[in-house]
């Protein structure tokens, strides 16, 4: 039995063959001309000795070039890697390194990084677009002259498709298998019983394609029905409103700070879509933030809720349901979601209706396991349910609701920062004796980052701005501390543990 998510596009250059599948600015390519040049893209990485089950790592903006490399990769019966844009060369490193990527696929504009983090790794580096490294092989001109691959390669249902990295509170990021099976019935699912959309639709791209919102919500399901995708490389309020004015989109799907930033924008700009529907996700969308956006668009906002390891949806205010605003709504079709005692790790023992518990998921949609982190998997699947990290209730209507995280997780701006990861990038720093990094609320970003730092005497003087100044240096733009604190000691727990919530208490303010 073979399945393949290279199927979503290739079953819709035959079906919707003639219909735009990409824009981007003046650029419009139909579904035959977008699974042409991807099997063109699969006949040049072919020639570099990619098969099947090896990975191609990808870091490349909302441009026509990722879904190209991305189904070109996954034709091959390959895995793609898709690399976050904003990680910094060690970072890439890692991500190359674990992986085991064969090649990386990387935008001219992501070369600064990317190259040195492919060298660190000792991988290959292929470009696309202009204004790159003049001496590196381009995949976008070679695949102009290649001869497109002649048939898919099939894959099983069980065969890891794409590896998301998403990063442990403890050590190092985790890689997530991700299965051809988790995202064909997530985008299944969505199409056809969550989501309003046909092939009629433009959807503008403005979600990262790299993060599995933007890659499985917006571009394969979008594809999967023959739907347009206006794509958008750097998201901005005003240019987000022209275009789903312009373009004419009919959906827009988004994080909470979009529409935060639409909202702003829509203060000084006339333009006004006729939006069909509103999707969030990635973080909780405030109540006053979602009804000012269905007083000021005539859209409702319908949120859901979903992790990388959930391929991503897990629940959805859906379609033939009531949605209730300050929900996540119901489990996905062929999802179970529960509500299970948070304390108790090694077993799930289910709570009754309405209690607050750890959200548990169960179903087609819960990825494979953690690559080369048996142990990790074993600790998140458990019983056969997904522990989530995240404390919710669920009422007597089967309605979810996200009440607060378990981890100490920070979510800025619909990216996950991991304080482990930051904390232990702050304490190389000569002046930082100890450091504790927590999430503040935030108006623009949800939560901000904050170092609590205690100085170290011998280290030297430090300020606010310069620690958060060398972190910058260090850290991709979303994780480093916008915020610093000093303090002379931590509250701490019996056992020793630095007691973080006492810490967004008391520096909340």
């Amino acid at each position: 039995m073979s399945l393949t998510i290279a199927s979503i596009l290739a079953e819709s250059a035959v079906r919707h063959a003639d219909r735009t599948a990409v824009v981007l600015g003046e650029l419009r390519l139909t579904y035959a001309q977008l699974w042409g040049h991807a099997l063109q893209y699969a006949a040049v990485l072919r020639e570099r000795g990619i098969g099947p089950g090896d990975r191609v790592a990808l870091l490349l903006p909302n441009t026509p070039h990722f879904p190209l490399a991305y189904y070109g990769t996954i034709a091959l019966g390959a895995v793609a890697v898709p690399v976050h844009a904003l990680l910094k060369a060690e970072e890439i490193q890692y991500v190359l390194h674990d992986s085991g990527a064969k090649v990386l696929v990387c935008a001219a504009p992501l070369l600064g990084e990317g190259a040195k983090g492919a060298e660190l790794a000792g991988v290959p580096v292929l470009a696309v677009m202009d204004g790159g490294d003049a001496t590196l092989d381009r995949i976008d001109t070679l695949a102009l002259s290649a001869t497109p691959i002649p048939a898919l390669v099939p894959t099983e249902p069980d065969d890891t498709a794409v590896i998301l990295y998403t990063s442990g509170t403890t050590g190092q990021p985790k890689g997530a298998e991700i299965t051809h099976l988790n995202v064909t019935m997530n985008v299944v699912a969505s199409a056809v019983s969550s989501f309003d959309i046909n092939e009629t639709d433009v959807v503008l791209g403005c979600l990262p394609l790299f993060h599995t919102f933007g890659q499985t919500c917006c571009m394969n399901t979008a594809f999967y029905v023959g739907a347009s995708i206006v794509l958008l490389p750097r998201f901005d309020g005003a240019q987000a409103l022209e275009l789903l004015t312009t373009q004419k989109c009919t959906i827009f799907m988004a994080v909470p700070t979009m529409y935060i930033g639409l909202l702003e924008a829509a203060k000084t700009s006339p333009h006004r879509p006729t939006l069909k529907s509103a999707l969030s996700g990635g973080a909780a969308l405030p109540v006053p933030v979602l009804e000012k956006f269905t007083e000021v668009f005539g859209t409702q906002v319908l949120e859901g809720y979903g992790l990388t390891e959930t391929s991503p949806v897990a629940t959805f205010n859906q379609v033939g349901f009531t949605p209730k605003p300050g929900t996540v709504g119901k489990a996905i079709w062929g999802v179970e979601v529960e509500v299970a005692k948070a304390e108790v790790e090694e077993a799930i023992e289910l709570l009754p209706t309405g209690e607050l518990g750890e959200i548990v998921v169960r179903g087609h949609n819960v990825f494979k396991g953690y690559l080369n982190k048996p142990e990790a998997t074993a600790a998140a699947i458990v019983d056969g349910w997904f522990r989530t990290g995240d404390l919710g209730t669920k009422d007597a209507d089967g309605y979810v609701a996200i009440v607060d995280r378990k981890k100490d997780m920070v979510l800025r701006g619909g990216y996950n920062v991991y304080p482990r990861e930051v904390e232990d990038v702050l304490l190389r720093h000569p002046a930082v004796g100890q450091v504790a990094v927590i999430g503040l609320p935030d108006d623009q970003y949800g939560e901000e980052v904050c170092a609590v730092v205690i100085l170290d005497p011998a280290g030297g003087e430090l300020t606010e701005a310069d620690l958060s100044a060398w972190a910058k240096e260090k850290l991709a733009a979303y994780k480093y501390p916008r915020r610093v604190m000093f303090t002379d000691a931590f509250p701490l727990g019996p056992s020793g543990k630095v007691l973080k919530r006492e810490l967004v208490e008391q520096y909340k303010g």
